[in-house]
């Protein structure tokens, strides 16, 4: 599939924001008296900042972006109307978060529903693409969970950052940082595995039903259409391979290390980890770029190529 930079940013920059407000939450939930208020507002407004910028970028992808609306209404059979709807109300509970914050008065009520809408409008998103059959490579198991592993994995690191260097951050976060981002590129390279050794059952001959090598005797057309355009993008295996290797080392293993600046100095640590979360980012723009690139819609079939 033609990967689409404006899908790309909002499934990935939502993520984080959607993660950021998350674990401030369980920070709320779990009763933490260390993180000062003014630095929770301040996480909270990131957070919502890069949902938002998300929600926006996500209509650029839209022929006609004034319609964008008309997709709330097929909530009970669309995972994208679903999506959108998720996001809306999960406003609420987010500024609901925020007004308490400000009074010192969160309690776990609104925490939860934060937590809440922040899980289940990740994996809204994550459905929009598990639910298409025709596409093996998005139509897999391990795809929502990973979608929430990223949000979860990228949240914890960037409320670490803001929280870390004023000596703010809960004792657990960066244990839960650790084991996040490990947990969820071990669920890509499973992924990525499986995709790899995993052939399509569909072929030429099982979708006409006839034995042998089938071949079409004419092309379906002369001149690129809507279908080769977008479902019949194609990376080299080479570069595919490349692309995966250094998202692995900017998602994963420069974060890591950067959370040796734990043991520095505020000042020396917020660059450090802001390096950190800086390579994560990238890694998971690196990810979602291979996660459209590398899909293949079953259609292609019809053009002689299997996907």
């Amino acid at each position: 599939m033609r990967p689409a930079w404006s899908v790309i940013f909002f499934t990935s920059v939502s993520g984080v924001g959607y993660g950021l407000t998350f674990w401030l939450a369980a920070a709320v939930l779990a009763g933490s008296s260390e993180v000062d208020r003014t630095l929770a507002l301040v996480a909270l407004g990131i957070g919502l900042f890069l949902i938002s910028a998300g929600l926006l970028s996500s209509t650029l992808h839209l022929h006609h972006p004034e319609r964008a609306w008309r997709a709330f209404s097929q909530w009970r059979s669309s995972w994208l109307s679903r999506e959108g709807v998720a996001a809306i109300l999960a406003y609420a509970p987010l500024l609901w978060l925020a007004l308490a914050v400000w009074r010192g008065a969160a309690g776990p009520l609104v925490a939860l529903l934060v937590m809440l809408m922040s899980v289940i409008t990740v994996l809204c998103t994550a459905m929009i693409y598990a639910s298409l059959r025709p596409i093996r490579a998005w139509c897999h198991y391990l795809v929502p969970p990973i979608y929430l592993g990223f949000a979860l994995a990228s949240g914890a690191f960037w409320l670490l950052l803001l929280l870390a260097p004023a000596a703010q951050a809960p004792s657990w976060l960066p244990a839960v940082s650790v084991l996040a981002l490990a947990a969820v590129w071990f669920a890509k390279w499973r992924y990525w595995r499986e995709l790899d050794q995993d052939k399509s059952p569909s072929t030429p001959a099982t979708a006409t039903a006839l034995t042998g090598a089938v071949t079409p005797l004419d092309p379906p057309h002369t001149e690129e259409n809507y279908l080769l355009h977008e479902m019949a993008y194609s990376v080299a295996r080479r570069h595919s391979n490349q692309l995966r290797r250094i998202a692995v080392v900017s998602g994963l293993l420069l974060p890591l290390l950067s959370l040796g600046g734990l043991l520095l100095p505020a000042v020396a640590s917020g660059l450090v980890l802001g390096v950190g979360a800086a390579a994560l980012t990238l890694g998971i723009l690196i990810e979602r770029w291979l996660f459209f690139a590398e899909a293949t819609h079953t259609v292609t079939l019809y053009y002689g190529t299997q996907p």
